[in-house]
């Protein structure tokens, strides 16, 4: 089976020379998700709000590819500062409620546009 292309309508437009996701037979492979308003492309304050716009961004990307949060098996969190992990793991819980997926958090030196977070996802439906 080829691989699809999704692009998803309600998910900011991608900022580099990428795919929003990839279906590989079932399973998904996400682009990181920022923060970013999808109308407007701004990211909105702070490093709270940029998580939860990013984890709707990425409800997005699940969404147009026929799948949802409960069909994610593994995340990659990038955090401009490890000292935020409290405060988005609170956020991070409000979409991942039972049988968290698998998940890897790290710091990075910096992420595009300036961002405090971004969130990538492979989902298996």
């Amino acid at each position: 089976m080829a691989n699809q292309v999704i692009t998803a309508k309600n998910a900011p437009a991608a900022v580099g020379p990428y795919s929003h996701a990839v279906l590989a037979d079932n399973t998904l492979y996400t682009s990181g998700q920022l923060g970013l308003d999808p109308a407007t492309g701004a990211l909105p304050e702070g490093v709270c709000a940029q998580a939860e716009a990013a984890l709707k961004n990425l409800g997005a990307v699940l969404a147009a590819a026929g799948m949802d949060y409960c069909d994610v098996v593994k995340t990659t969190v990038f955090l401009a500062d490890m000292d935020d992990f409290a405060a988005i793991n609170a956020i991070y819980a409000g979409y991942f409620k039972a049988d968290c997926p698998a998940r890897s958090c790290v710091q990075v030196a910096a992420l595009p546009k300036g961002a405090l977070f971004e969130i990538e996802a492979i989902a298996v439906k």
